[in-house]
């Protein structure tokens, strides 16, 4: 890039993050604005970016006022009416999203580029806890933390690859140019952006077109979406199951453990595949991961380590109690759509079987609870209790008649309650637990210290 000084609007968000961090690991100059300081934004602070928390162009630093050397980087979340935003661009400054960024970065590289309305986070941490022990590394942009690491961003001055989590939203994803492209699923959601399911299939056709010809497709079985691939471009199917190019055979549970052979084309084995977060959601994420690392070189040995020791990504079924020193389990996952919700209850019901399950879901967004709230209904009803906050609104205004209780009202599990946010905690000091389970794309997180304090002193 010819410009060494980028400029971050949104600086806090974790798509941002991992760039901001790339570009100060290639020594340019990076400042930012975002609503507010958090942990992630105080860490990138330490690393060297210039963050501030107040919309106010007079805060912009002398070096990042040159339209000549400076990129101008924001994402969809910023409203029309920022005032820093609206500052560079009446001075004539390049001003991209995130994701026109990150297709620049996949024109220079060979992108792995995977999308999905679930799983994508997680396939494409495994993807780069692979690859990073392969001679040459990897650079890989995730959309969690990849707790191996400590870190959002895998650096690599030797790789031609770049592991990349491709994002739906506002059509994110078609800014990109894939070597190699995993589909996860494609369950619908944004529809406040693409209408109707038509549409968001439609978007997922798209993406598929982008990939460049010698290069790969990767996608689930069973999906709705039909590819359009440019000639020269090579399209495997995969499951967690017995079916696809690539897919899992010979599954066992033990104790806290779950092991599978991954079978491939061209009669590829690699028998004994333990996963260092043992979970049924996770076969058809590591089958993925697998599949597409092997494709970018990477040897049988480099898959069996690279998934036995994957932590995995913060908030991604994340354990934060085990239950094995008599307190209860407390799990906590980003799973925000109906059937990642459903995969998520399954997976604890396997993992813990006989045991009370209890999950508090706090709804994100208004129109994702309008659009499928039978369906959320549905997947919560398999837990024994549901706890409900109030909607995390994030970047919506509130819908006259969706709040929780569009949802909780037909679930059926045997207990069921609606409670606010700022009741919560009151409400697990009064409550017994064998198995709770935060879920949701809100700010449930930031109280998992909390919780997890009132679990272990009950």
């Amino acid at each position: 890039m010819e410009k060494n000084s980028l400029y971050f609007v949104g600086a806090g968000g974790i798509g941002m993050a991992n760039l901001i961090r790339y570009f100060l690991s290639k020594g340019s100059r990076i400042a930012g604005y975002d609503r507010t300081s958090t942990l992630l934004t105080s860490q990138l602070t330490e690393e060297g970016a210039d963050i501030v928390f107040e919309d106010n162009p007079d805060l912009i630093p002398e070096e990042f006022r040159d339209p000549e050397k400076t990129l101008v980087v924001y994402t969809p979340a910023v409203g029309a009416d920022n005032r820093i935003l609206s500052w560079f661009r009446d001075r004539g400054f390049e001003v991209i999203k995130r994701a026109r960024l990150l297709g620049l970065i996949t024109l220079h590289s060979k992108g792995i580029c995977i999308a999905g309305s679930h799983g994508k986070t997680t396939t494409c941490s495994m993807t780069a806890n692979i690859l990073r022990r392969t001679p040459d590394g990897v650079n890989a942009f995730l959309g969690g933390i990849l707790r191996n690491t400590g870190s959002n961003l895998v650096v690599s001055d030797r790789s031609e690859y770049s592991v990349i989590e491709a994002d739906e939203y506002d059509r994110s994803f078609h800014q990109l140019s894939p070597f190699i492209a995993v589909i996860t699923s494609c369950d619908p959601d944004h529809l406040d952006i693409y209408g109707d399911e038509e549409h968001y299939l439609e978007a997922f056709s798209i993406f598929t077109s982008l990939i460049r010809p010698g290069g790969a497709l990767l996608l689930h079985t069973g999906l709705k979406m039909q590819p359009d691939l440019k000639p020269g471009v090579r399209l495997f199917s995969y499951s967690g199951t017995s079916e696809g190019d690539w897919h899992a055979e010979d599954i066992t549970y033990g104790e806290g453990t779950l092991t599978f052979t991954l079978v491939g084309p061209d009669g590829l084995r690699i028998k004994d595949i333990s996963l260092g977060v043992p979970v049924e959601i996770n076969i058809d994420n590591a089958v993925a991961a697998a599949a597409a690392s092997i494709l970018a070189g990477a040897t049988p040995e480099d898959v069996r380590k690279g998934l036995a020791d994957f932590k995995g990504a913060r908030r991604r079924f994340e354990i934060h109690l085990d239950g094995k020193d008599g307190s209860p389990v407390l799990i906590d996952d980003y799973a925000h759509s109906p059937n990642e919700v459903a995969a998520s209850i399954r997976s604890v019901r396997k993992l813990y079987p006989g045991r009370r399950l209890s999950v508090i879901f706090q709804p994100h967004l208004y129109t994702r609870t309008r659009d499928f709230a039978p369906e959320f209904a549905r997947a919560l009803s398999d837990a024994d209790e549901v706890i409900m906050p109030e909607i995390y609104p994030a970047r919506e205004q509130p819908i006259p008649g969706v709040d929780s209780n569009l949802i909780l009202k037909d679930v059926k599990s045997e207990k069921k309650c609606l409670c606010l946010r700022k009741d919560l905690l009151d409400f697990i000091k009064n409550s017994n637990f064998e198995v709770l389970m935060t879920l949701g794309a809100a700010d449930i997180d930031t109280s998992l210290p909390d919780i997890k304090k009132i679990l272990l002193e009950k």
